[in-house]
């Protein structure tokens, strides 16, 4: 394939000649006998966009899944009506994702089984690593006396038991590819290699038309009812010890504060990660410098949740939570993602809340943690094994690249996906706007 007249984002006019891999850059390259061409009449290509945190299979999961979020309900009365109306999947289950307290209170088997019918349900708060089972769903995984249905996601001794499915996951990989995305780094901490396996074959069927990193087993999801320090740094110096890096999954000051003890404790390694950082106290910051781990965070929440955290979170702390100026002034490695399904799957939409960090009423949430819009496009533009690297196009690359209906100045200016024109993954156009 051979893109002509394409402008890279440093200004150069250029042809692009893509196999598996870029074969050729240069100022004019002719088209050899029976090449595709692909005419970019001077918009940007860029290297195909890669989002650090991701979680595939709950994407998928979530397209035929009832939302019981606040912007979708809004009392214990509508979480009824709309658990009473929601479709009972082939597996048996009422699947529902979003979950927050600010719809009709703390969720349990109790409250769950007064609002739903008498089939199995379970409900995924919108942090997603808690899930709600009501009776019949915990006698369907073997649970029937739990005290309370709320069941932690990573733990396999239920989860196991539920029906594993891939549908969706071509439409969730058609979605990303017109969103410019070509890599993806799934971060679920319970994937096993036959998972693994699954994402391959789906890969060489093409089905799923995006490179897949996967951290599991490095993930670990802390809890602030259950920090064991030592038992942390112990599991940390472990998996150092195997050559692995770790992955730590950490949402609240208190989880970052343990996370880092156990990692000075341990020792850290090169490629060590936060995943989230959604609260960093001020005095966190010279600590992740010192340890040298990178932090993967999702400012796009700012621009989703904002109105929650304006009510929940005190003034003087909205500037700790999703940093990203604060990091990157420390020089503390950072890189990008969505936590789709969690979070909007759209990679744009969250440079754009990196860069003005407003809320969807317009107010500013932490003014002091905006970046400017080519650094967050550079945030998503890393490879999974150095994510806060921007990649620039170079021969002997992978040929995954995206191509922008625009020059690089309106590009970085717009930070809109609605500019994405194709995407080429592996050497193939996997996605054209109509």
């Amino acid at each position: 394939m051979l893109i002509q007249r394409a402008t890279l984002l440093d200004g150069r006019a250029v042809d692009i000649r893509l196999g598996r891999r870029i074969e050729a850059i240069a100022d004019n390259l002719e088209p050899v006998a029976g090449e595709d061409v692909l005419d970019a009449a001077g918009g940007t290509v860029i290297p195909g966009l890669h989002d650090h945190h991701v979680h595939l299979r709950s994407a998928a999961a979530a397209l035929t899944s009832v939302r019981v979020g606040p912007g979708e309900v809004r009392s214990r009365d509508a979480l009824r009506a709309v658990l009473a109306q929601a479709a009972i999947g082939v597996d048996g289950w009422i699947r529902a994702v979003g979950y927050h307290e600010a719809v009709a209170g703390p969720l349990d088997r109790t409250v769950l089984d007064e609002v739903s019918p008498n089939v199995p349900v379970r409900v995924q708060h919108r942090s997603g690593v808690l899930w709600t089972l009501n009776s019949a769903g915990l006698a369907a995984v073997g649970l029937p006396g739990h005290p309370d249905g709320r069941l932690r996601s990573a733990d396999p001794g239920w989860t196991h038991a539920l029906q594993r499915s891939d549908a969706g996951l071509g439409e969730i990989s058609w979605r990303l590819s017109a969103f410019g995305v070509t890599g993806v780094t799934d971060a679920t901490p319970d994937l096993t290699a036959e998972d693994v396996m699954d994402f391959a074959e789906a890969r060489r069927h093409g089905e799923l038309r995006q490179r897949v990193e996967v951290l599991a087993p490095a993930k670990r999801i802390l809890h602030d009812d259950d920090l064991d320090l030592d038992a942390l740094a112990d599991w940390i110096g472990t998996r150092h010890r195997q050559g692995g890096i770790v992955a730590l999954h950490c949402v609240t000051a208190m989880q970052l504060v343990v996370a880092i003890a156990a990692l000075r404790q341990a020792g850290s390694l090169a490629g060590d990660r936060i995943e989230h950082g959604a609260v960093i106290p001020d005095d966190c910051l010279a600590d992740l410098r010192d340890l040298g781990v990178l932090v993967v965070t999702q400012p796009n929440f700012v621009a989703e949740r904002g109105a929650q955290y304006l009510t929940d979170v005190p003034a003087d702390e909205h500037g700790q939570l999703w940093r990203v100026a604060s990091l990157c002034g420390a020089q503390i490695p950072v890189a990008l993602s969505t936590d789709m399904p969690f979070g909007d799957a759209d990679p744009w939409a969250a440079m754009r809340a990196a860069v003005h960090r407003t809320t969807p009423a317009g107010s500013v949430l932490g003014a002091d943690e905006r970046i400017d819009a080519a650094t967050a496009l550079g945030m998503f533009l890393g490879a999974p094994e150095q994510p806060d690297v921007p990649r620039e196009l170079a021969v002997g690359l992978p040929a995954d690249v995206c191509l922008l209906a625009a020059p690089p100045r309106d590009v970085v200016a717009a930070l809109d996906a609605s500019l994405v024109a194709a995407t080429v993954y592996d050497g193939a156009v996997v996605y054209q706007a109509g």
